[in-house]
């Protein structure tokens, strides 16, 4: 039985995930690598439209991906007093942090809703490196994408039913990540053994280097993998897809019904070899899209009731 309100069917659920833990400063001017500069574009980004901010923390000195806790309730306090978008934090992370760092300050900030990727992979970055290699303003950064190289992204069944366990405590829902179909199933496995509930929130991705590639088809596969194990209206739906493809798969996936992820963690362009110079941006684009396909963009309270969030008053910073 559909747990999918007929009157959300034509609102789509604009996502911005902010800057992530992918690209390094060398890649854009106007990525927010600074904890400051994080919460400007977040609320910027919330005014243009995105009823989710996905966030990840950086290092204000460094510039790095961080899980220090002081800095991540920093920029939760300060977007929250700006705007009412729903926070989501990731409990990836980075690559190189372990499962303990990962959840340190999700587990203590108790948000509405925090990412959980759904397996294990291959997630390479490295590739990155000739189109920058001799122009770094860090000296961390070339080594960082290189590690990617020899690095697992680390999410085993116990992780997952870590995340699953810690989080849930406190009431928040999950934005499930899944890079490939396999992904899927791991998900399937655990809504088989009670650990997940419905309506389930997928992030379907495409184009990261060790997932599933880009493309309609492979989007179409996953789609329908998803209608397969969990019946078409027990689940909302979004679609992440990076660098150049982020748009038209964005685009397609509005078409199809699902919401949208845009970003500059996602991609650093806004068009053919236009920089994107903010999040703002994107979502502006994006916004336009939906638009144009005569379908509303969900409010935050729209996305609460869709997702079933606890509400930003139960959070806990």
């Amino acid at each position: 039985m559909s747990t999918i309100a007929k009157e959300d069917l034509n609102r789509v659920i604009i996502t911005c995930a902010i800057t992530g833990a992918t690209h390094t400063p060398t890649m854009s001017e106007y990525l927010p690598v600074t904890p400051d500069a994080i919460i400007e574009q977040a609320i910027d980004a919330a005014k243009a439209g995105a009823a989710i901010l996905h966030l990840h923390a950086r290092d204000p000195n460094t510039h790095r991906p961080t899980p220090d806790l002081d800095i991540w309730l920093h920029i939760l306090r300060s977007i929250r007093a700006e705007t009412d978008a729903v926070l989501n934090m990731t409990t990836g992370g980075s690559t190189f942090m372990s499962i303990e760092d990962r959840l340190k300050a999700p587990s203590t900030a108790s948000p509405e809703l925090c990412s959980c990727n759904m397996g294990s992979m291959n997630f390479g970055t490295y590739a990155m490196i000739e189109k920058y290699r001799g122009k770094w303003k860090f000296d961390w950064e070339e080594d960082y994408l290189e590690a990617s190289r020899n690095a697992i992204f680390r999410n085993t069944f116990s992780d997952i039913e870590t995340i699953l366990d810690v989080m849930g405590k406190g009431g928040t829902r999950f934005e499930f990540e899944c890079y490939d179909v396999g992904h899927l199933y791991n998900l399937a496995h655990m809504l088989d053994r009670g650990l997940v509930q419905t309506p389930m929130f997928l992030q379907l991705i495409v184009g990261t280097l060790g997932g599933i590639g880009p493309g309609p088809e492979n989007l179409m596969f996953m789609k329908e993998t998803a209608d397969r194990l969990f019946g078409a209206g027990t689940y909302q739906w979004s679609v992440l897809a990076g660098g150049r493809h982020q748009m038209n798969m964005a685009t397609m996936a509005a078409t199809m019904g699902g919401n949208v992820r845009v970003g500059l963690e996602d991609s650093l362009y806004a068009g053919r070899g236009k920089m994107a110079t903010s999040n703002a941006e994107q979502v502006t684009m994006i916004r336009n899209i939906i638009e144009g396909l005569t379908k509303d963009v969900a409010s935050p309270a729209d996305a609460r009731r869709m997702l079933g969030l606890k509400g930003s008053d139960k959070v806990g910073f």
